[in-house]
């Protein structure tokens, strides 16, 4: 059976990867809404600056005002992470312009891409892409689950193979719920 066909089989079946009534709810990132506050408070903080800079020199105006709250905005969209959710068979990371999502039963490559912030990027067979920190699944055990069950699926089906990015992943997310574990017990 050609890809194409297994994938509109796999969508009638699923549904396209829509909530249906029993399913659990979404997990998200725990720490997104404390990072998204820095980054505006970063942003406010430089251009509070900048602006009573200007004021004690006595030369702010209204387009030096409005160049300071751009180079602010132009900050926090910089610093503002990408919001990670994740639901049963998919998994979405909403920006500031729009979301991209994949569904993780119809994964067909997961590749770490290297440089000065790693990152997960997986996509699927229907053509979505995501990119994904691994410190926010190795944080978020709920999201790191919903992302391994579905490959997991994709495994079985036979879409997803050698996904070693991912086996680095949960060796970590193993490793720190084991020292968490150890921790409330006392173990240290």
């Amino acid at each position: 059976m050609g890809r194409r066909a297994m994938l509109l089989r796999l969508q009638a079946r699923h549904g396209h990867g829509h909530r249906s009534p029993g399913a659990a709810a979404p997990a998200h990132d725990r720490g997104w809404r404390r990072e998204a506050r820095a980054a505006w408070w970063f942003g406010l903080g430089l251009g509070t600056v900048l602006v009573v800079a200007d004021l004690a020199r006595g030369s702010l105006d209204w387009p030096r005002g409005c160049c300071w709250a751009a180079l602010a905005g132009t900050l926090v969209a910089v610093l503002r992470p990408a919001r990670i959710t994740a639901g049963d068979d998919w998994l979405a990371a909403r920006g500031l312009l729009r979301e991209h999502r994949v569904r993780t039963d119809l994964l067909t490559q997961v590749r770490r891409a290297d440089g000065i912030a790693p990152r997960l990027v997986l996509r699927d067979v229907i053509g979505g892409r995501v990119e994904v920190d691994p410190r926010i699944l190795a944080t978020n055990p709920l999201l790191w689950h919903r992302l391994d069950t579905g490959a997991r699926r994709a495994r079985e089906r036979g879409l997803l193979r050698g996904a070693t990015p991912l086996t680095d992943v949960a060796e970590r997310v193993d490793g720190e719920g084991a020292r968490a574990l150890l921790r409330s017990a006392g173990l240290d």
